[in-house]
């Protein structure tokens, strides 16, 4: 079920909104919070319930039985190693077979016959969440959670269950037991998810369309402006795709009672590629930070040790997103920049504003023909013609961009930064109360969602995939 759909809109979600509200204890909630997100997972993938309530089971076994605090700590230490393995072989199973068999079926010719393995919704996401669970109780910050419907609302709750935030147990531990949602509250959290939803319909989709087309023509066709046009869209869609279901995420956990960290925070006003890592998924980036990068020594390390475990990091999260070569040079490619960045480039980044912020754009559009390209082949190809300076006569400019779009593309630049940082629109994070033009907007905006949405003109989150 997405959010975007009109069955979610109409039916599921005024009757999620409607029976919580009436339900006053807290344990009725959650069963009725945990039944809902089971029917919203299933409504598109039934089968996968099973594999993620199984999953749940053995979390919970490990947490429970084995990751008791009085335990000792050789016990604890080997079956939270278990627990992280357990949970990779799901996500690889699911996510990387297919990718790895026929890699080695390239190069050994082994003929493999594979059926499809079909990639079950957010994977990624409840799995990297349940291992934050085992290694923060594995490290005495998380009291292992007894009651299973409780631990299974945790992972489940289904505005985040599908493309995140990340959320970490110890942040909403105590909004299990203990949550109320107050009229401001509630009204925080309806604008937060129009402000989401008119960001997927009317920004994101019609980016989509531009940068789909672009992408289709071959690269040899191609030339240096429509490149550089395609990728500002995709540069544009993937930012409100991505950042428009964390709001709604946020919004419907705000109506909810649940209180979930902010996941972006204007990451292409960066003038760094050090600080869009910290503005861009921020949930992503923390969690590889916490339990990735310092347990690997962080910056506590020489510097060429730290250098090493900044590029595994990057590649590993590289491959989070994808189990093709080119997220995996994705990876590494960034992993590049921070190293140079912090060896050479940080003080000459501080002295040059505008020049940073042009260098930081640049090199992040480069890094998403990587994320949107369909192989390595294909995104060099790409890379290519951005700097070609060839002109194609049999390909004008004119057959992508119209007057609309290009006034839609104007106005999506201008929301991706530059009119947060006016002060008469600074939108400060948790504000509770509406402002002036938010009643006049939010009405317009759901209304002309609304008409798009009755032409069918949606498409699913783009995180979806991973």
């Amino acid at each position: 079920m997405l959010f975007t759909s009109f069955i979610f809109l109409q039916i599921f979600l005024p009757a999620v909104i409607l029976v919580n509200s009436c339900l006053r204890k807290i344990k009725w909630k959650n069963s009725f919070l945990l039944g809902s997100s089971l029917f919203f997972y299933a409504w598109g993938e039934p089968h996968n319930v099973f594999l993620l309530l199984f999953s749940l089971l053995v979390n919970y076994f490990i947490a429970v039985k084995k990751l008791r605090w009085e335990l000792p700590d050789s016990v604890r230490k080997k079956f939270f190693i278990l627990g992280v393995i357990f949970n990779l072989s799901i996500l690889f199973v699911f996510k990387y077979t297919s990718s790895v068999l026929c890699f080695f079926d390239g190069i050994f010719d082994f003929n493999f016959r594979l059926a499809n393995i079909a990639l079950p919704l957010g994977i990624s996401f409840f799995t990297f969440q349940i291992i934050s669970y085992l290694a923060d109780t594995y490290k005495k910050q998380d009291v292992p959670q007894k009651n299973f419907l409780d631990l299974s609302l945790y992972v489940m709750l289904f505005p985040q269950l599908i493309a995140g935030p990340i959320v970490k147990y110890h942040d909403i531990e105590k909004q299990l037991t203990d949550r109320k949602t107050s009229l401001e509250d509630f009204v925080c959290g309806i604008r937060r998810f129009v402000y989401g939803l008119a960001k997927k319909v009317l920004i994101a989709n019609q980016m989509a369309c531009l940068a789909d087309d672009i992408f289709l023509v071959p690269g040899t066709a191609l030339d240096c402006k429509i490149a550089w046009l395609g990728i500002i869209c995709y540069t544009l869609q993937i930012y409100f795709d991505f950042s428009g279901y964390s709001d709604m995420a946020i919004g419907l956990g705000r109506m909810l009672g649940f209180r979930f960290k902010e996941n972006f925070n204007l990451p292409y006003i960066a003038r760094s590629v050090q600080d869009f890592w910290h503005r861009w998924h921020i949930s992503l980036s923390s969690w590889f930070k916490e339990y990735l990068y310092i347990p690997l020594g962080g910056s506590k390390v020489s510097g060429s040790r730290t250098y090493l475990n900044i590029m595994i990091v990057f590649i590993c999260t590289g491959i989070w997103y994808g189990a093709g070569l080119n997220f995996a040079v994705w990876g590494v490619y960034y992993g590049v920049l921070l190293i140079l960045e912090r060896r050479w480039l940080k003080k000459w980044l501080e002295k040059c504003n505008i020049a940073a912020h042009i260098y930081t754009l640049t090199a992040v559009m480069i890094g998403w023909v990587f994320f949107r390209s369909e192989n390595l082949s294909d995104a060099y190809t790409y890379c290519c013609k951005l700097f070609s300076f060839t002109n194609n006569p049999g390909l004008p400019l004119q057959d992508f961009l119209n007057a609309s779009s290009g006034v839609l593309i104007i106005i999506a630049v201008l929301f991706a930064g530059p009119i947060q940082r006016l002060k008469c629109f600074r939108d400060e994070i948790g504000r509770q109360k509406n402002r002036w033009y938010d009643y006049i907007v939010q009405p317009l905006l759901l209304a002309a969602v609304l008409i798009l949405l009755a032409g069918n003109t949606y498409n699913p989150f783009i995180y979806f995939r991973f």
